[in-house]
């Protein structure tokens, strides 16, 4: 296979030393050029076109988002966002995910230069990840999964067991990563006022959870938030789990809530949707419909079969609309799904399912 072309467009000298020799370290990898703007890296892009772009924000002449609304417009690229991101910074991230970039790798403030060494493996499989990518899939307007520590399953937060008693009020489970910042926005924006209550976990990290609710729920009709324990679900609302903690759906009597609980990382992640959907399946059963979409690795696969098994309804995005087709694939392997659908017809599909019930 030939390595994997990569441009860095930094305006720190460290940044771009530090990252060009980390990155070709690995033999799939090959730095082609590293610039300190992005008019520098347009015009050496010119001679090479890169596989992927690993892209900073605040530069001089042009800012990064800037210059990755421009690549997504003329030529679509998986680009990788490196920057130092502060609270206000966590929306420039969210504006970067919307704008195209396939994920956000945070710097440090302080001991940048240790920092980059220290996650080397991380930002070696955030740019592979990225070159796998179908950026043209996006729809247009997570950290890198730990390769050391041991992938626990739901057992770790929730056990098995049977689901509970059928009741009249339909709950929606969604799980999504890589590229589903872009494809929650196009299912959410569809959707009436008058909705199912709908969970939802999202591969973000702490501080971008919030963000992101509060940009969704100033584009969408239905109510969308970050969850915080012991919300309701409820129709017309959409609960986002928060970067950082688990979410899992409960009953309480014949109302759903939601828990949302500190734990170790399920399936490499914290919000893991196997969780959810593992909580789905138990706690509303035949009365859930789960929706998983575009991401990487296979989080979600076995919980989405429990919720089929448990009588739920259940959907994956199709592979030819999904950015990475890694989550739904392996959902639709294990046999959990009922449904394959693009990413378009999603909404409608969720709506159906809902008056048929009704």
């Amino acid at each position: 296979m030939p390595a994997i072309k990569v441009m860095i467009v930094d305006d720190s000298a460290v940044v771009r030393q530090v990252l060009s020799a980390t990155l070709d370290e690995d033999v799939g990898i090959e730095v082609i050029g590293a610039a300190v703007d992005p008019v520098f890296a347009l015009e050496k892009m010119k001679a090479q076109w890169p596989d992927v772009i690993v892209l900073d924000v605040e530069m001089p002449r042009m800012d990064g988002i800037t210059f990755l609304r421009r690549i997504m417009a003329d030529r679509p690229t998986p680009v990788v966002i490196c920057s130092t991101l502060t609270e206000k910074g966590s929306e420039t991230a969210l504006q970067a995910l919307s704008a195209g970039a396939v994920c956000v790798v945070t710097k440090p403030k302080v001991g940048l230069k240790q920092f980059l060494h220290d996650c080397s493996d991380d930002l070696i499989s955030a740019v592979k990840a990225a070159a796998r990518s179908n950026v043209r899939r996006l729809v247009p307007s997570a950290p890198a999964p730990s390769a050391v520590a041991p992938k626990l399953s739901a057992d770790a937060i929730l056990p098995a067991g049977s689901a509970m008693a059928q009741t009249t009020e339909t709950v929606v489970a969604i799980g999504t990563s890589t590229g589903g910042t872009q494809a929650l926005e196009s299912v959410l924006r569809a959707l009436p006022r008058v909705s199912p209550g709908i969970v939802v976990v999202q591969h973000m990290p702490e501080k971008f959870t919030g963000a992101f609710a509060q940009r969704l729920d100033g584009l969408c009709e239905v109510e969308v938030r970050e969850a915080r324990h012991g919300d309701r679900v409820m129709p017309g609302r959409v609960l986002i789990a928060p970067g950082g903690r688990h979410m899992l759906l409960k009953r309480s009597g014949a109302q759903y809530v939601v828990d949302v609980i500190d734990g170790p990382p399920v399936s490499r992640h914290r919000p893991s949707v196997d969780v959810l959907f593992r909580s789905a399946a138990r706690f509303a059963g035949r009365n859930a419909v789960g929706v998983i979409m575009t991401g990487m690795g296979d989080d979600g696969a076995r919980g989405l079969k429990e919720m089929h098994d448990a009588g739920a309804w259940t959907v994956a995005q199709d592979e030819a609309s999904c950015v990475v087709y890694g989550m739904p694939k392996e959902a639709v392997k294990l046999g959990g799904v009922d449904k394959v659908l693009p990413l378009t017809d999603i909404p409608a599909a969720i709506l159906g399912r809902i008056s048929r019930r009704s």
